[in-house]
């Protein structure tokens, strides 16, 4: 399957509509930030492409679970940086990661 990075960015303003992304205060354009990953994205799935599928899907695995990794201590920092307590999803993630460790 392949997708340009233009109609990635496209999916992912599709999917900001139900979880909206708090660009807060930043200099830069939403759309010129979106793109400037998904071209990111879109090298790491060329370089994945020449690997067999098993382990593509390991590649891509790791590369999503490394960024959902970073966003949820990002979003730890930040409350605590704001004086702010965690608020519910995110003790539940926690509490389920701990739950889940060997």
């Amino acid at each position: 399957m392949t997708v340009t990075h233009t109609e990635l960015a496209a999916l992912i303003r599709d999917i900001e509509a139900e979880d909206p992304i708090d660009y807060a205060d930043l200099p830069y354009a939403e759309d010129d930030l979106r793109l400037l990953v998904c071209g990111q994205v879109g090298q790491i799935a060329e370089a994945a492409g020449q690997l067999d599928e098993d382990d593509r899907q390991r590649v891509l695995l790791a590369v999503a679970a490394k960024l959902v990794l970073e966003n949820l201590v990002l979003h730890i920092r930040l409350l605590r940086m704001q004086g702010s307590a965690l608020d519910d999803s995110t003790e539940a993630l926690l509490r389920r990661l701990r739950q889940q460790s060997p």
